[in-house]
């Protein structure tokens, strides 16, 4: 008979099922059915007090999200792949230091230091709890040159965290508000040294027709803020009647775009570069962004929308892609 272990859970409980060979099978049983869960069960190679780090800080919904994203090579290891990678090969990674800022629970800094393992990685994150689990993450895998350190404030780096030869943003810059934008970047581009690179990916295009990360609504992008909201509210099943203005932009509503970063960062100096891929097998943005798409189109319809991009790009010399994947260098000022 398998052995089995129940966690319980303020907003519900996970079934933990021994498999053999250190293998154990997670499912969420969250305590409202009506709780969206994108993945209710996986199977992992983590430790039953690692898991239970995870469901504190993630809930039952979305633990095996939260694994996953580790373990799982399609997640967050395919969007480094080629978001970080096409840019720059591990060779250039070698001996440096590199910065997670917005770590979270340490997924994305596991990854990096199993695809980079002569790089320092340091992971920043403005909630001390998750920080723990990243903590817990890196001990699992005994990863001597991660690090990880609790920001005061969402637009500031740790004082004790020096500088780095690289900086991600992953997932982390739709969800900075105007201002911490505008003070984050410079922060950020401060504490990069010349010649380093920049990366900001897994961020909502801001001039995307359809606006897929929050509301999922098309041409809101390119609405007035009032209307905008009106409109979100009115037609989005995604957006809660109470929510306000600041709350969905919170949520990400406006995404970001290479005009907008590239303006705050010339206004910090150090001349940035905005760089092309160039690496496993990218030749532009638009490649990047097939590559990773998770897109429920099916995959005709994804090389069809792809091709009109790069017709577009061709026509307008904008490359507009749903997401963006950026890198740029730091140049001399």
């Amino acid at each position: 008979m398998k052995t089995r272990t129940t966690l319980r859970h303020r907003d519900g409980s996970v079934e933990i099922e021994e498999m053999g060979g250190g293998r154990r099978r997670v499912s969420a049983r969250p305590a409202d059915p009506a709780v969206f869960v994108p993945v209710g069960s996986c199977e992992t190679s983590y430790p039953v007090p690692l898991i239970e780090a995870m469901l504190e800080v993630k809930t039952p919904a979305f633990l095996c999200d939260e694994i996953l994203r580790e373990e799982d090579p399609r997640y967050v290891e395919r969007n480094i792949r080629f978001e970080v990678l096409s840019y720059a090969g591990p060779g250039e990674f070698a001996g440096k230091r590199l910065l997670d800022f917005g770590c979270g629970a340490g997924a994305s800094a596991a990854v990096l230091a199993r695809l980079l393992p002569g790089a320092e990685i340091v992971g920043v994150d403005i909630d001390e709890r998750l920080v723990r689990a990243a903590r817990l993450r890196a001990e699992h895998y005994r990863l001597d040159r991660a690090a990880f350190l609790v920001s005061s404030d969402p637009t500031t780096v740790p004082r004790e965290a020096g500088d780095f030869d690289h900086i991600l943003l992953s997932a982390v810059y739709e969800h900075l508000l105007p201002a911490e934008r505008a003070a984050l970047l410079p922060e950020l581009w401060g504490r990069l040294r010349p010649g380093g690179v920049l990366f900001v990916n897994q961020t909502p295009c801001r001039f995307s027709p359809v606006e897929s990360h929050s509301t999922r609504l098309p041409f809101i992008n390119y609405l007035p803020a009032p209307v905008a909201f009106r409109y979100a509210r009115r037609f989005s099943r995604r957006i809660r009647k109470t929510d306000r203005w600041e709350d969905l932009l919170r949520k990400g509503i406006r995404g970001g775009s290479a005009g907008e970063i590239l303006g705050i960062l010339r206004r910090a100096g150090g001349a940035p570069v905005l760089l092309e891929p160039s690496l496993a097998g990218m030749r532009d943005r638009i490649d990047i962004w097939r590559a990773v798409s998770t897109s429920e189109l099916p995959p005709a319809l994804l090389g069809a929308t792809a091709l009109a991009m790069k017709l577009w790009r061709r026509l307008s010399g904008a490359a507009i892609t749903p997401s963006l994947s950026l890198a740029i260098r730091k140049g001399s000022a």
